[in-house]
């Protein structure tokens, strides 16, 4: 089921109304549970069972580690979780991409095998409620919390479908306790979220997908070395698209927990007006960023042990940051660019080389992330090498793509206005600027934006977040 779609929306309006219906509290949660696991069967109904597994075993795993007072058995039911929860990961989403380079192994030693087809269907989602559960087991592992008192509330923590499929991703200290006590929306509450519904299903229906997509799919799906405006113009539309339909699907997650009573930590804090590579993650899909710090960078010794081993702590936890988007070493290398990018800022700050000015080093951050996205939406390493030629080389343009085509006010303007958002942003220091304005104006923009996706954008396309993918 999408955020973007009819049904959607008479699936949320029944959700709100029983959620403000005069039930207990027990009733409402085994509502919403039920809410939850029927929005996520709706893509396709027997992969509930994983949901169900990781929150079975999790919750007992928990429950035994956190009265266990001996350290190798903590250890090892530690181990049941982790192993269970990356194990069903690296079959559903791994498994096609290790058989494909054990193959290619197996072809440069003389080996000729033939394996069977890999015909898994990956569980959309999955990446994203693996983290969330192993998030848990991690804390309760090391005393940061405690487990969940009640089966319900984990259950629901786990499939809580505002943010089950594509984040962000919660921390258990965060969500859990929200499951305690009765919570409906109030007045104002409900209105804000309404409002960032509106905002969000707005940067997905109409910027991402109406005015950006079609830019982005024409360019990278050229089978040909590129104009350089056409690979310029192209990678700066992919650039606003992935950020207007991801940072999209987490501002209607936001508002439709908001809606409801519950609070979402924000994914996304006007990146694109990052200055340096640090900042970018940390306004950059947040809630990954900070779990990779928190679960992967610091236990394996973050910048503990010396400047070398930072160097690589980072690259680490890059490279595995770029496979968790995707099964394919393009999303390594682009993982292994953002590593190369925080270790030279890195080095810069540890040198005391003098500082650039700001908008020196903001524009350089954007181009540089702007460029690591090529590596990111290209299918494989030839047409991202044919994307870098063309940007690096003088080509003739091709019939197909045209400069002129590219050079319209319409997109142009889009991508600045992209940008400059982000910059009155991060100046103003408000995140959520509709929030702050009166409620005249508020309600007029909030209209406008409803309007203009409906009759712009509309519901009857569809089409999926590029998140879902992992």
């Amino acid at each position: 089921m999408l955020f973007n779609s009819l049904t959607f929306i008479v699936f949320f309006a029944l959700v709100l109304a029983l959620h403000n219906a005069p039930l207990g509290w027990t009733t409402k949660k085994t509502n919403l549970l039920v809410a939850s696991y029927l929005f996520y069967a709706a893509w396709n109904p027997p992969f509930v069972i994983l949901v169900w597994l990781s929150t079975v075993i999790d919750w007992h795993v928990a429950r035994r580690m956190f009265v266990e007072q001996r350290a190798g058995r903590r250890k090892m039911l530690l181990a049941v979780s982790v192993i269970v929860n990356l194990g069903i990961l690296g079959y559903f989403k791994y498994g096609g991409f290790l058989l494909e380079n054990f193959i290619a192994l197996a072809a440069t030693v003389g080996i000729d095998y033939q394996a069977p087809d890999w015909s898994i269907v990956l569980p959309v989602g999955i990446s994203f409620y693996t983290f969330q559960t192993m998030a848990y087991s991690l804390d309760v592992y090391l005393r940061r919390a405690e487990p969940a008192k009640s089966f319900l509330d984990f259950a629901l923590f786990v499939t809580f479908f505002p943010q089950l499929v594509a984040g962000p991703i919660v921390r258990p200290t965060h969500l859990i306790p929200q499951f305690a006590a009765p919570r409906v929306a109030t007045r104002q509450q409900l209105y804000w979220g309404l409002g960032l519904i509106t905002i969000g299903l707005f940067q997905k229906i109409v910027v991402a997908d109406g005015l950006l997509a079609q830019s982005a799919d024409k360019v990278f799906s050229a089978g040909e070395t590129l104009h350089p405006l056409d690979a310029w113009l192209g990678t700066l539309a992919f650039s606003g698209q992935i950020f207007s339909d991801f940072a999209g699907y987490s501002t209607t997650a936001i508002g439709v927990a908001l809606a409801l009573g519950f609070g979402l930590p924000d994914n996304f804090c006007y990146p694109y007006a990052s200055i340096g590579f640090s900042d970018f993650w940390r306004r950059w899909h947040i809630s990954l960023s900070s779990w990779l710090r928190d679960y992967l960078y610091i236990p394996i010794g973050g910048n503990r042990k010396g400047n070398i081993r930072t160097y690589a702590n980072l690259m680490t936890t890059m490279l595995l940051g770029g496979l968790w988007h995707g099964a394919s070493w393009t999303f390594v290398v682009w993982g292994g660019l953002h590593g190369l990018y925080l270790s030279l800022h890195k080095l810069m700050m540890e040198r005391d080389w003098p500082r650039w000015p700001s908008l020196l080093a903001g524009l350089v951050t954007f181009h540089a992330v702007t460029l690591s996205w090529i590596f990111f939406r290209s299918p494989d390493f030839a047409r991202a090498w044919d994307y870098f030629t063309g940007i690096l080389r003088w080509q003739p343009a091709t019939e197909a793509l045209s400069p002129v085509d590219w050079t319209s006010p319409r997109l142009l303007v889009l991508l600045s206005s992209v940008m400059l958002i982000d910059v009155l942003q991060r100046r103003s220091g408000r995140h959520a600027v509709f929030l702050y304005w009166p409620w005249w104006l508020r309600g007029g923009s909030y209209a406008m934006l409803a309007l203009i996706t409906l009759t712009l954008g509309g519901f009857g396309g569809q089409v999926p977040f590029i998140y879902f993918q992992f």
